[in-house]
């Protein structure tokens, strides 16, 4: 594994080709590159909802995923009819012609109860429950909320499909690491996956074998489709759930925990991974890989250190050097709240991204 290379050796780290970090990390790149080009497959598919004032926390999103992935991408973007056109006119302005394509949907819920998927958790968020449904042409997505930044490849997410095993048909990351903070195992009155829960801001999924089981559930002897179980457990647990369609799909995989793959908290860093003191293992040797604002960090005061990594790929400009425009600035940022415990372990936030960044221009290099 390639150590990582802080900010202040990058302006150096191309000038000396002795290094043999430098020079290990460069080839891992490439021959990551070739394999990607000899080894063609479809497009990667992801999936958004957006709703309310969730523009812009979106498309910054799209960009961080933009970015740094290698195979091509297809955006499924469910959004309210009035931000279509916003939309639009942003995603056409892309650079990367040919490498990202899109689609927008409205948002559509099953009609004989649309009210009741509308008004559950947050406006348009149970809408992911139903992309297997919708989507059906679609073998496997990768479905992530608004809040979400990419600090490292698509590709290297969408790789887990491959990991699956005959009887999982989806990913997601624990909902806590450390149970004395964790919510599902001190107030839940629902079952959920596992020790802490899970959490379905970042799901991939095999949608064929979605689509094709049939559920273990706690209201008939009989398994059900994907399209039947979910009304029913909506109508059981509707005044016992919190987090709305999170917990549904806590209480689908409490039934069936064989057809889960549960992937390292790096891949889902919250602000409940720091702000009570860094209990994410992975990230602190490895770094952030998915970076997941939720609880509205990026908007305010609370978390200095999440806003900064989103100002930072927000106000990126396409083709600028990445080094120097986004990394060098960004840890000078960072810098500035160490008063906070997410701030204390800064690094974490830089550390992939850092490596992600050599990656592309190892690439770029290549050919």
């Amino acid at each position: 594994r390639c150590k990582n290379l802080s900010v202040s050796f990058w302006n150096s780290y191309w000038m000396l080709p002795s290094d043999v970090c430098g020079m290990n990390c460069f080839w891992e790149a490439a021959l990551r590159y070739d394999y990607m080009k000899t080894h063609p497959s479809e497009r990667m598919h992801l999936a958004v909802v957006a709703c309310g004032e969730r523009l812009e926390e979106t498309v910054t999103m799209l960009r961080s995923a933009v970015i740094f992935s290698i195979k091509p991408l297809q955006f499924h973007i469910f959004a309210e009819d009035q931000l279509h056109e916003s939309f639009k006119d942003i995603l056409d302005d892309f650079p990367y012609e040919g490498k990202v394509n899109y689609t927008l949907y409205p948002i559509t819920f099953p009609t004989e109860s649309a009210a009741e998927w509308k008004k559950l958790f947050k406006p348009c968020a149970s809408q992911r429950l139903f992309l297997p449904l919708i989507l059906k042409n679609v073998d496997s997505l990768l479905y992530v909320d608004t809040d979400i930044l990419f600090l490292r490849p698509v590709d290297d997410i969408w790789s887990f499909l491959r990991k699956f095993n005959s009887t999982q048909i989806a990913a997601m990351a624990p909902e806590h690491e450390e149970p004395r903070i964790g919510w599902y195992n001190r107030f839940a009155r629902h079952p959920y996956y596992g020790a802490t829960g899970i959490n379905s801001g970042v799901m991939l999924m095999n949608m064929t074998r979605i689509r094709r089981k049939y559920f273990k559930n706690d209201m008939t002897p009989v398994r059900l489709q994907w399209g039947e179980i979910l009304m029913p457990l909506l109508k059981k647990y509707k005044l016992n759930i919190t987090w709305g369609d999170q917990d549904l799909l806590n209480i689908m995989f409490f039934h069936n925990p064989e057809s889960l793959y549960v992937f390292p908290c790096q891949w889902n860093y919250r602000p409940d991974h720091c702000i009570y003191g860094s209990n994410c293992k992975e990230a602190e040797e490895e770094g952030i890989f998915i970076l997941h604002g939720n609880r509205g960090v990026y908007h305010d005061d609370k978390q200095p250190t999440f806003r900064a990594v989103y100002e930072a790929i927000k106000n990126y400009s396409f083709g600028d050097d990445l080094v120097h425009s986004l990394l060098q600035p960004l840890e000078l940022e960072l810098r500035k709240t160490t008063h906070t415990y997410c701030g204390r372990v800064y690094e974490v936030f830089v550390k992939q991204l850092t490596n992600s960044i050599r990656d592309l221009y190892a690439r770029r290099s290549k050919g």
